[in-house]
Parts: structure tokens; sequence; C-alpha cells
């Protein structure tokens, strides 16, 4: 009789999960503390609250589709998420230091849009094949 093969552990996969368990911790500072964050970032605590639970549910995915999904796929979508996500932080203390009140709605706009954009990708991707025997 044959032993299922547990799947190997590497970096890789630690990494995508960390990625993912950041984005609900982030989701859970974001949801408590939407009134004081949105004051501090100057948006509205709803926009912040709405926010945390996009991540919540992008990092959620994230986890859950560590063991089906090619960690070259994974790769691929944190580095264009995190791309995009230092380019809307820069771009938004760039209006912030001009004067402008909405740097922290371009921001947080980002974390709401991309963390259910980087889940639909990773649901959509093709499930990795498992060895046959």
């Amino acid at each position: 009789m044959a032993q299922p093969v547990a799947p190997r552990v590497t970096r890789q996969t630690v990494g995508a999960i960390a990625d993912g368990a950041f984005k609900v911790l982030l989701a859970a500072a974001y949801i408590a503390g939407a009134a004081p964050l949105g004051r501090l970032l100057g948006t509205s605590a709803w926009l912040m609250a709405v926010s945390g639970v996009a991540l919540l549910i992008g990092g959620s995915i994230e986890i859950r589709y560590t063991r089906s999904r090619s960690m070259r796929i994974y790769t691929r979508l944190m580095v264009a998420y995190d791309s995009g996500w230092v380019l809307t932080a820069l771009v938004g203390a760039l209006m912030a230091w001009q004067g402008g009140s909405a740097g922290g709605e371009v921001w947080i706009g980002y974390q709401t849009a991309a963390p259910l954009v980087f889940a639909a990708l990773l649901i959509a991707a093709n499930p990795v094949q498992a060895a046959s025997d």
C-alpha cells in the first residue's frame, strides 16, 4: 500500500504563508483601529474597515492556496503586489508632502483593491498537479 507523501515545505512556502499572515494581522489592525488609523491617514473609518476586510479575505485565500498553487505563481503575484504597494505608498507620501489630502486614501484604496485582485488571480491559477505513482 502506498503511503501518502506530504508536500515539502520550502522557504517559498513559508514566505507565502508569512505574507498571507501579515495581511491577516494588518486586516485585524485596520478593523480594530479603523477610526484612529483613519484620522491618522486622512481617510474615513469605513474605508479603513473595508480595507481590513479585503486584506482579511486576500490573506486568508493566500494562506489557503499555498499547497495547491505553484510557488512560481505566488512569487510573481507577491512581487507585483508589493511593487504596487511601494509605488502607491510613494505616491501617497508625495501627495501628502505637497499638502494634498488624498494621499492616505490612495494608499488605503490600493490596499482595498489589490488583495482582492491577488486572491482572484491566485484562485484562477492552475493547481499544481500531484505526482502520480
